[in-house]
């Protein structure tokens, strides 16, 4: 999901008015902002209720902040960068890069209950990725982060998350080639 220009402008306007201490910005970010973190965090973890506590614990990390983020140009890379640093300390605490996902993506589809099969097997195959790939590839992928944005919110160079992306579309290219046909 890309995000569209006036989304963007909207979201710094609603970042400056947050660190000029506005409540109901705030209030308007995180009602904004929730389902997407959420969504994210769901497709990280591959488990609903640890995405709960991750998205939470973002939160928190999210309103301690405000007011050390520069550029609130750059408040999807910083957001997304808090989430993946609570869900890549997830995944290491539970003991394993590669996680099964069952069922880890439960917003429902807005039509075609006929590409079911085809999203499950997405999820698999984003659950046997490692956990640096799986979230470079949501990142850039399902959340529409620019490859400058990825690098951001995955703290790495941008070289470096243009290569988990590609290795990461390999992965999910050979691995559904036969499920697209």
């Amino acid at each position: 999901m890309a995000f569209s220009n006036p989304d963007r402008v909207y979201d710094e306007l609603l970042v400056t008015l947050v660190r000029g201490g506005d409540e109901r910005a705030a209030e308007r970010l995180a009602a904004r902002w929730q389902p997407r973190l959420m969504r994210a965090a769901r497709r990280m973890l591959g488990d609903g209720e640890e995405a709960r506590e991750a998205v939470q614990e973002a939160w928190g990390g999210i309103c301690r902040g405000w007011l050390r983020l520069s550029d609130p140009a750059m408040f999807p890379a910083w957001a997304y960068g808090i989430l993946s640093r609570k869900c890549a300390d997830r995944i290491r605490r539970a003991g394993s890069d590669r996680r099964r996902f069952v069922a880890a993506d439960s917003a429902p589809e807005p039509a075609g209950a006929d590409r079911a099969p085809l999203r499950h097997a997405l999820l698999e195959a984003l659950g046997k990725l490692s956990a640096e790939h799986r979230i470079a590839a949501i990142l850039y992928f399902s959340e529409g982060l620019t490859l400058a944005e990825t690098a951001v919110a995955t703290g790495v160079p941008v070289g470096t998350a243009k290569s988990r992306i590609f290795h990461a579309r390999q992965h999910l290219k050979d691995r559904l080639e036969g499920d697209l046909t």
